[in-house]
């Protein structure tokens, strides 16, 4: 997959990310608002390691990529059983590129391929309650709140909320 979108694009991770991936995920400032399976601090051997897990099939987690390498994620966590046409979205950044609509404008680019590709119905995302722009990025996109999780998360031994929103197949 390559979506092109501005001076941007959405493709697969490759072995020469690898530097790139270090430099923009090993920041406080990113993992804080991820899941804890993102280490910190992120390390070669954790580039290497999801580099080569991204190529699973089917491919699912692809580069947020400038022209000359690398600068965020952007995935799918594909549901199972009866929960299989649903699809959890994350996308992170790093911190240089934060608040010049490159994730609103991923989010969007990818949207229409999961749901053809994945013959998905509906997507999610969990956001956690301090992080504001990721929850603009979701609205911007046409992603609904549906609800506050009440103390749904533990991140950085701190106990927070965290907020449902979801976009379907029938939003678009």
């Amino acid at each position: 997959m390559n979506i092109k979108f501005g001076e941007y694009s959405i493709r697969e991770w490759a072995p020469p990310d690898e530097a790139a991936l270090v430099k923009y995920a090993d920041n406080r400032r990113v993992w804080i608002n991820l899941d804890d399976i993102f280490p910190h601090p992120y390390t070669a051997a954790d580039a290497r390691a999801w580099i080569e897990a991204s190529a699973w099939k089917p491919v699912t987690n692809f580069a947020i990529a400038a022209a000359e390498e690398a600068i965020g994620g952007i995935g799918l966590k594909l549901q199972k059983d009866i929960y299989r046409r649903s699809a959890e979205v994350g996308y992170w950044l790093g911190e240089p590129f934060w608040g010049r609509g490159i994730a609103t404008a991923a989010l969007k680019s990818i949207v229409p391929v999961a749901f053809k590709e994945f013959d998905l119905v509906r997507l999610y995302a969990n956001v956690f309650e301090y992080n504001s722009r990721s929850a603009r990025v979701l609205e911007k996109n046409g992603f609904r709140l549906e609800g506050r999780l009440v103390k749904n998360i533990t991140k950085d031994g701190k106990v927070i909320d965290s907020l449902l929103y979801a976009l379907t197949r029938d939003d678009l």
